[in-house]
């Protein structure tokens, strides 16, 4: 181990300096100073007897070199993670650590609720969401850098073939309308009803609403009769919009819970037309599953999953009425 020509503190300074963006950010992400960082940097070059920036612009730009040993760098960081949560398991087993993802969605609505139950039962375990699109949480996944995720959309093909996937449970979208809008007299709506409603969406460009106009095009609706009144960026805002009686929505029916208790929004059906998403449990099934990861696993994953989920089917799930009230639980079949 003497002989190998980087240390780990080397490593972390590189991987920092890509993710910051330039030295100055690396150095203060990780508490040192700018000079510090850059002496590292020159003493890792010098032993490697090679390049890792090129320092010609203003923003810190890797090197082949660079970008070979960073490759390197996440995988070996990465282990080194698992080793010391493995031997914290061995000698700390009330303690530990979990580390969950989710896409949107999920992470704001459901992944709370999760943790919540889990801290109830083990509340010594340091809990940590991390909430980005289901791409980076994918990779996330597979680089170790958290431990499971809930997911919406669609992973790259690469992550489909290095991840487990399971099917998890369903996230409906419901149709909401301002309480004193003409309609909401009725409990029950047309399709036809729609096309004369003005809606209020999240912009055109999002992920999100690009995914939200593919489930209404695939359940018969002619996505370009509606009529947009709004755009917005963010559900929140939507579903104040909503209240605020400037349009209808859809948005998903995990996020409407209060609002339809405290009677602020309604929500009528709409005749023949259901409007779901399947959401996804994804793990690594290569990569070390922690005691508390396990715990998760055993304990809160079979609570909040669609009843046709193999999570559901093959663990036995703990009584959940002791935590949450059913009626408060998403994504029931």
């Amino acid at each position: 181990m003497a002989d190998l020509p980087f240390t780990l503190d080397q490593l972390r300074i590189l991987r920092a300096i890509v993710s910051e963006g330039s030295f100055k950010k690396a150095a203060d992400s990780l508490y040192v100073t700018q000079p510090a960082v850059s002496l590292q940097v020159q003493n890792l070059e010098k032993q490697l007897e090679v390049s890792l920036f090129d320092r010609g612009g203003r923003k810190a730009q890797l090197t082949e070199a660079g970008h070979l040993l960073l490759s390197y760098c996440d995988r070996i960081l990465s282990q080194c993670t698992e080793a010391c949560r493995a031997l914290d398991d061995l000698h700390n087993l009330k303690g530990g650590s979990l580390i969950v993802g989710a896409s949107q969605t999920t992470g704001t609505y459901l992944m709370p609720r999760m943790i919540g139950l889990f801290r109830q039962r083990y509340p010594e375990v340091s809990v940590q969401l991390q909430v980005h699109s289901t791409r980076r949480t994918g990779w996330s996944v597979a680089n170790g850098q958290i431990d499971l995720a809930i997911i919406g959309g669609e992973l790259p093909q690469e992550l489909n073939e290095l991840l487990q996937v399971v099917p998890y449970a369903n996230d409906e979208l419901a149709l909401v309308l301002p309480v004193k809008h003409s309609l909401a007299r009725l409990t029950e709506l047309t399709k036809e009803d729609l096309y004369r409603l003005s809606f209020v969406c999240l912009d055109a460009q999002s992920t999100t609403r690009k995914m939200v106009d593919q489930l209404l095009a695939s359940s018969g609706l002619d996505v370009q009769r509606l009529q947009i009144e709004m755009e917005l960026n963010s559900l929140e805002a939507i579903k104040n919009a909503v209240q605020a009686g400037l349009g209808a929505a859809f948005v998903p029916v995990v996020s409407i819970d209060r609002e339809l208790t405290a009677g602020t929004i309604h929500r009528p059906q709409v005749a023949d037309l259901q409007v779901k998403r399947q959401l996804k449990l994804i793990t690594h099934p290569a990569r070390y599953c922690s005691r508390a990861s396990a715990a998760f696993r055993q304990d809160v994953l079979p609570v909040f999953a669609s009843a046709d989920s193999p999570i559901r089917q093959n663990i036995s799930a703990p009584d959940s009425s002791a935590f949450i009230p059913v009626a408060e639980q998403p994504f029931q079949n």
